[in-house]
């Protein structure tokens, strides 16, 4: 251990290889000193101890990280940073592979340190496009697995129930390449069950919380947590914590990693399946035979269950209510109880649970694993349970603990190594430590022939009845000899009386401390059975990730062959992590957690104390202080310690060792304090340390006074020296200023003077020229005058009386020429619509040529007129009466612009069926067309055929070809239609109509503008009257039996071409138009 300014110059002591005296109570109270003052972090030589602080704390900015950067790992404060600093240069710079452990029990803050571990070594390592993907891809796997690994507990609210270690790889450069993540004993007995207090695993909560409402209607779940067995029916707020942005956040995890939409998808599907496994509601019920069975309560949940995966009903309900079992070539089917389906029930949503994390660990691998095949350096982060010591330990703890035995076997022993190798490089004998040696109870645990985990597998695997008590006896005759091991059965053989020790447990005795564990359940557990038939019911399902997760299932690889229980299967893993961390140099953080009640400034002595216990911080200090405990480079201890000899002040002009010999020789220190090695000077008590930095601090004091005196007498002189300095610029600049303030004063008035002398000049001479000049031009004037009268009186007496007047007439004459000579060769087109004329060409003739405009239209429009034929005359006729009739007023009126009036579409001269309606019409038919009469009762359509004659309007049957209702002309009082886009119109008779009885008539046509016009035209030939048109969108109508009032309502659907009438009681009534 180095000791360094900045370990001895923090609250309490930095590093606790220099706490003196070493002793429990020592080391709590400084952990403790340390934490009030928010110094969370302490070092154990290169052993970084976390204190959760239960708050922010502003010790993770940007500027941080550039502070540890490429720092001394002994030269900056105890910080998370630096171990991870020192782990990432050793990586880069010394091509040498890394492992960071992290341990300490639930709630003491390690999956936030392997999170700002990470967040370190993404920040200080190289930059570039593809490498910020790779660091983001690894730093978004973390919210991924802890939705689906973590979940609150009474101790901690993100308890990792899972253990995993990640391989970040890197290229020669130290850039991140990809990772490999593992993941150790997922806790899935907590999907189905979890005591009072705490929560499912967090993604079913952030699934209900998050999801959207199209998410969940796909999954058909609920929102209110309360109604899913596995979630407890209790509230599961958290306070302070939003499940439904953290579910946000998981989602952009998974695209950031590479999930596609289908993936992420299916995986929530099959989370959904394992939550409504827990509504499955299993009853009693008694067979033929007498037997009891069980059978499906509510098979709602049932059916969504196999609507999600794809799989029959019966197919599921057949697999929880029975199994099959294969006797001597034969399969029978026996009913299950419902303590075996509900176990059946459990296992399954287990099972899938744990195969779904695997899946997730193995898909995150897929998108951050290396493709390239050149050399790597690898740096290892291992987050995993700490030692664990409940009031009732099972399974779980036993192979928790078995765990950080073999953590505390590795950590022992390369501490030890590293010591010893330090010592030998250094040329320093070697003193052997005493130290307890785990190793008997890792053999105890995990021995292939006699250990606890070889005789549970053994237990497991014996036909016949098991039961723990069986194996409990089995473990009581195989370890009785043991001294780490106890029951109540060793003690009544050495008449031992334990009360603390129940029947059904046993006890071994940890490097941390005794823990007792009860054996009910480890049976089960460890078998961690599933019945055939459900594994082959999933395989069957048509869920294509769910059907991945079971290949058992499959009835072409079917295997009788029994699966390996879980024990074998951790022990498995843990051998091969050991081997893999004896592979890379290790970094340890060990994490504390200062009270139960996660409150911020609360440091709890009992339980600090515990946990300094199950870790072993005191014999790793112990450790690390056998022999010389502390140690320093010689450069830096003759650079830090020179000031206190006089020899080696200011300067020292030989070799480091022999300064750092002279320096302390002269301190008169014992020479059984010193060894000095190759490159390092070693202390062996921390006392001689503190005398050394006792005495540098009154000498650092001594050469502060002599410094601030030497800086005041340097201060005064410069001052002085500045000030004359400025005296003599000062001077200097004033008289150059003078001087030039009296030379430009000079210069302005030479130029003053000359520019007014010049001035002078210039005017005078222009007064001169401007003399002469109008003296030329009064000369000139002069003789053009008396040349002019001499000429006049000459040629007088030859020009004729009234000879400018026939000029003038001439000219007039000839301009007006010109102007219709022009005029006829630039006419404008003989097209209507064209209404240009060109300018006139002399303001004189603008009264003309507007005359020549106005005669010249409507000549024009004449000649036009003159070349239509009678039939395109009539057609014009016809739309200038519909202009006058809807232009302004109605919307169809544009659009029926462009369509020709026609008259008759029916063909009544073609078709022999409308021979009589062509008779009726007598030779004076208008129009003939097909039209919708409204139902005054019900507001439906009926077709009805519409012929205007030169008298009578004739509604006929379509079907019967044959007049129904004939109203005269003379009875029409009114026509109404609406001013939207519609054919809808209403004819209104007077009460003295030969059909008044009916009332009005409520009619649609395709053809309303041509209809009206024509309605129009005929009754003002026949009866000299015109047309009473209303448009209006409210109006009131008379029928037999009283009025009903029609409104009108745009609507933008478009319910076909024709209008919708609605009857809105017995006196109103709506049609919707748009």
């Amino acid at each position: 251990m180095e000791a360094n300014p900045s370990l001895l110059d923090t609250v309490g002591v930095g590093d606790l290889v220099l706490l003196d005296p070493l002793s429990e109570e020592s080391l709590l109270q400084n952990l403790k000193e340390r934490f009030r003052h928010q110094e969370i972090y302490t070092y154990i030589g290169n052993v970084v101890i976390s204190v959760n602080p239960y708050q922010p704390l502003p010790i993770y900015s940007p500027q941080t990280v550039e502070d540890y950067r490429n720092s001394n790992f002994f030269a900056v404060k105890p910080h998370i940073y630096a171990i991870a600093d020192d782990a990432y240069r050793s990586l880069r710079d010394r091509d040498k592979d890394q492992c960071i452990l992290i341990t300490g029990e639930s709630g003491a803050g390690k999956t936030e340190a392997s999170k700002q571990v990470m967040s370190y070594v993404a920040a200080v390592c190289g930059k570039g496009e593809e490498v910020n993907q790779v660091k983001e891809q690894l730093l978004q796997s973390n919210p991924v697995l802890e939705a689906f690994g973590n979940a609150k507990t009474i101790r901690n609210d993100n308890s990792s129930r899972f253990g995993k270690y990640m391989d970040v790889e890197f290229d020669f450069k130290g850039q991140p390449l990809g990772g490999v993540i593992s993941n150790y004993l997922l806790e899935k007995s907590r999907v189905v069950r979890h005591v009072r207090g705490e929560r499912n695993f967090h993604i079913f909560y952030q699934l209900l919380a998050g999801g959207s409402d199209q998410l969940l209607r796909g999954l058909t779940l609920e929102r209110d947590c309360r109604r899913y067995g596995y979630l407890g029916r209790e509230d599961p707020s958290l306070p302070g914590v939003d499940d439904a942005a953290n579910f946000r956040a998981v989602q952009d995890a998974m695209t950031v990693i590479g999930f596609s939409p289908a993936e992420v998808q299916a995986l929530l599907e099959v989370a959904a399946v394992v939550l409504k496994l827990g509504n499955v509601e299993l009853g009693s019920q008694f067979q033929a035979s007498g037997m009891e069975s069980c059978s499906i309560q509510d098979t709602r949940a049932v059916r969504e269950i196999c609507e999600l995966i794809g799989l029959p009903e019966s197919v599921l309900e057949k697999a929880l209510c029975s199994r099959t079992v294969a006797a001597k070539r034969e399969k029978v089917v026996t009913g299950l109880s419902v303590a075996q389906g509900c176990y059946g029930r459990d296992a399954l949503a287990k099972n899938i649970y744990s195969r779904l994390f695997d899946w997730l660990v193995n898909r995150i691998n897929a998108s951050i694993k290396v493709d390239t095949s050149e050399r790597r350096k690898v740096m290892g982060v291992l987050d995993i349970y700490g030692f664990e010591i409940f009031q009732n330990n099972s399974f779980e703890q036993f192979v928790i603990n078995y765990c950080n035995e073999k953590l505390q076997q590795i950590f022992i022993l390369m501490t030890l190594k590293e010591e010893q190798e330090e010592y030998v490089r250094e040329g320093i004998q070697w003193t052997p430590v005493d130290f307890f040696d785990n190793s008997i109870i890792c053999s105890l645990i995990e021995d292939s022939k006699g250990g606890i985990l070889a005789m549970l597998d053994e237990e497991c695997l014996r036909p016949g009845v098991v039961t723990e008590e069986t194996f409990l006896a089995k473990l009581n005759q195989a370890c009785a000899r043991h001294r780490h091991y106890e029951s109540r059965a060793t003690q009544n053989a050495r008449y031992v009386t334990d009360a603390s020790l129940a029947g059904p447990c046993f006890r071994i005795h940890h490097y941390a401390g005794k823990v007792t564990y009860n054996v009910t359940g480890f049976v089960e557990k460890n078998n961690d059975l599933l019945f055939r038939d459900l594994s082959q019911a999933m395989w069957k399902a048509r869920h294509e990730l769910l059907r991945s997760l079971f290949p058992e299932g499959d009835p072409q690889n079917a295997s009788l062959r029994r699966p390996p229980t879980a024990g074998s299967q951790f022990k498995a893993s843990i051998a091969t992590l050991m081997k893999n961390l004896y592979s890379k140099n290790p970094n340890y953080i060990r994490c504390i957690k200062p009270n139960d009640n996660k409150k911020p400034g609360v440091f709890t002595d009992g339980l600090v104390q515990m946990q300094v216990r199950y870790l072993g911080l005191l014999e790793n200090v112990r450790v690390r202080r056998a022999g010389y405990a502390y140690r320093q480079g010689y450069e830096p201890c003759l650079e830090r310690y020179k000031m206190l000899c006089k020899q080696t002040w200011p300067k020292w002009k030989g070799g480091a060792r022999d300064g750092v010999q002279a320096l302390l020789t002269d301190l008169r220190i014992p020479p059984a304090e010193l060894a000095y090695g190759r490159s390092k000077i070693f202390i062996r008590t921390p006392r001689t340390l503190f005398d050394l930095e006792d005495r540098r601090r009154l000498r650092m004091a001594d050469l502060a006074s002599l410094i601030q005196a030497t800086y005041r007498g340097w201060r005064c002189r410069t001052h002085y020296q500045q000030m004359r300095k400025s005296q003599i610029v000062i001077s200097a600049w004033f008289r150059g200023q003078a001087q030039k303030k009296r030379f430009q004063q000079m210069r302005r008035s030479v130029l003053l003077i000359q520019a007014w002398v010049r001035g002078w000049k210039s005017r005078r001479l222009l007064r001169e020229l401007k003399h002469q000049n109008r003296c030329s031009q009064a000369a000139a004037t002069i003789s053009a005058y008396w040349k002019g009268y001499k000429t006049r009186k000459e040629y007088k007496k030859y020009f004729r009386s009234g000879a400018s007047a026939t000029l003038a007439n001439f000219i007039y004459r000839r301009l007006l020429q010109k102007f219709f000579l022009r005029l006829r060769s630039n006419l404008p087109p003989l097209v209507v619509t064209d209404r240009s004329w060109p300018p006139a060409p002399y303001k004189f003739l603008a009264n003309t040529n507007e005359e020549l405009k106005k005669i010249f239209y409507p000549w024009k429009c004449k000649k036009y007129r003159d070349r239509l034929t009678p039939q395109r005359k009539a057609l014009l006729q016809d739309k200038l009466c519909a202009s006058q009739l809807f232009k302004d007023k109605k919307t169809l009126y544009a659009k029926s612009l462009q369509q020709s009036f026609q008259g008759e579409y029916l063909g009544l001269q073609k078709n022999p069926r409308y021979r009589a309606l062509h008779t009726a019409a007598e030779g004076k038919l208008v129009l003939a067309d097909t039209v919708r009469k409204v139902n005054r009762a019900n507001g439906k359509a009926v077709p009805r055929l519409f012929l205007l004659t030169k008298n009578h309007i004739i509604l006929a049957d379509p079907k019967a070809a044959q007049p129904k209702t004939v109203v005269s002309l003379s009875d029409i009082r009114s026509v109404s239609v609406t001013r939207f886009s519609d054919g809808f119109f209403v004819l209104h008779l007077s009460e003295t109509s030969t059909v008044g009885t009916k009332g009005d008539f409520l009619l649609v046509s395709d053809h309303l503008i041509e209809l009206i016009t024509r309605l129009h035209q005929t009754l003002l030939e026949t009866t000299a009257k015109t047309l009473n048109l209303q448009v209006a969108d409210e109006f009131s109508t008379h029928f037999g039996k009283g009025s009903v009032a029609i409104r009108i309502v745009e609507t933008a659907e478009k319910n076909g071409a024709a209008p919708v009438c609605k009857k809105r009681g017995s006196h109103k009534m709506e049609v919707l138009v748009h």
